[in-house]
């Protein structure tokens, strides 16, 4: 007889067991399981991202095998900044824009064939000699340390040094330098007829930058352009003036104290005070080691004097030849001469300055906000005249050619930096006489 359980009641056998349900389980062995499964990414790359990637690529490599030619752009444009200014005030005198470039230029050539035929010579002449007494120059310098106990260790060094023997390979060294020095000589020609050409067309060049870019940004690329050839005409001209008074100072100064090749020693100073700060140490160096040759006084006097003229610099010169066209803090200058200095040895640490000025020039005028920087009152009002001005541009140059456009956006750009520079005072009401 079978019995069958009702509601309520429980059945005499027991029935199998039921696994328990998912929600029942515990966490940790439902997250293994889930771990347990396998997953897989894929990364789906759209043809028009894999076009952008060898793009960028190609430009890249472009960008490499081209570095030379770049280099002589970047230098036909400095030769540009810094030559534009003579060209412009003959311009404001009523002659003939070609005519000027063509007097400028001709100044500039004559100027330096004077300069190498006058001292190139002199130099060879007075760098052979030093070569020729360089060891009985350093048995000197040897000696002389070797009186003070500081110093011995010092002396023994400069007695040890053994030079290798030129050998074979004095033809091998002379061969590659010839050839480097024609491929840098080649490379400086290029720049200087590329600078040539295009102050020559420079309307047309301007022209062609304007009609590539929008209207609604051509008072600040006029603007941008404007205050690039301020920064770069006044940096390198103010090179060369000072690197040419330093020159000229430590000649006289040498001279004066009957150092030896002096001038060998004095175009060494003008080249090293290329290098700010470090071009100071690299200058007073040599030449005090040449005046110790001499006598202990000499070397005391050219000491005194090369420093007193490096403060005068510092203090004086730079800040008047320079003005407000750099306004670059130490930090940046020091960090900025160092990665030049790597990455391009001199030329980069002299095309450094004018890089990071022009770096900081950008994030000003295109008004780039920075992390952590709070907009202000003034930045305010140069927005709202930035936007005036290219309103009123637009009016202007509406119907308007390319070249005539940028005349109007350039003369415009003067306008505003003339009224920048020389501010209007408001008037004070008086009393009616």
């Amino acid at each position: 007889m079978s019995s069958e359980a009702g509601p309520g009641k429980v059945s005499g056998s027991r029935a199998p067991s039921q696994p328990p349900p998912a929600a029942s389980q515990p966490f940790v062995e439902r997250r293994r399981s889930a771990n347990n499964v396998a997953r897989t990414v894929r990364f789906e790359m759209s043809p028009s991202m894999i076009l952008t990637l060898i793009l960028v690529a190609a430009s890249l490599w472009l960008l490499v095998r081209l570095a030379p030619i770049l280099l002589v752009l970047v230098v036909a444009l400095l030769i540009v900044g810094t030559l534009s200014p003579a060209v412009s005030w003959l311009e404001a005198r009523r002659v003939r824009r070609n005519l000027g470039i063509a007097f400028v230029f001709t100044l500039v050539f004559l100027a330096a064939f004077l300069l190498v035929t006058l001292t190139i010579p002199s130099l060879v002449a007075q760098l052979a000699a030093l070569f020729e007494r360089e060891p009985a120059f350093r048995a000197g310098m040897a000696d002389y340390l070797a009186r003070f106990h500081i110093s011995a260790p010092l002396a023994d060094w400069l007695r040890n040094i053994k030079y290798g023997a030129p050998g074979s390979t004095v033809g091998a060294t002379a061969f590659a330098y010839s050839l480097r020095i024609f491929e840098i000589a080649a490379y400086g020609t290029s720049a200087i007829f590329l600078a040539l050409y295009m102050m020559i067309d420079r309307d047309r060049l301007r022209g062609g930058l304007f009609a590539v870019v929008p209207r609604t940004h051509h008072i600040r690329l006029s603007r941008v352009m404007m205050n690039l050839e301020t920064i770069v005409g006044a940096y390198i001209r103010g090179q060369v003036i000072t690197c040419l008074l330093i020159g000229a100072f430590t000649f006289i100064l040498l001279t004066a104290c009957g150092v030896e090749n002096a001038m060998a020693l004095s175009v060494f100073a003008a080249v090293a005070d290329v290098l700010p700060y470090i071009g100071a140490i690299l200058s007073i160096g040599p030449a005090v080691i040449a005046a110790l040759g001499h006598s202990p006084t000499a070397a005391a006097i050219v000491l005194a004097a090369m420093l007193a003229y490096e403060e005068f610099e510092s203090r004086v010169l730079v800040p008047r030849i320079y003005g407000r066209a750099l306004r670059l803090p130490s930090s940046v200058v020091l960090f900025a001469l160092m990665v030049g200095g790597t990455l391009m040895g001199l030329l980069g640490a002299l095309l450094a300055l004018p890089v990071a000025a022009t770096i900081m020039m950008l994030i000003e005028e295109l008004r780039v906000d920075l992390p952590g920087e709070q907009e202000q009152v003034a930045d305010t009002e140069l927005r709202a005249r930035d936007d005036l001005a290219e309103e009123e541009y637009e009016r202007r140059t509406e119907g308007v050619a390319a070249e005539q456009a940028a005349a109007i956006a350039v003369e415009m750009s003067v306008d505003r930096k003339f009224e920048e520079s020389h501010p209007t005072e408001p008037e004070v009401p008086g009393n009616a006489g």
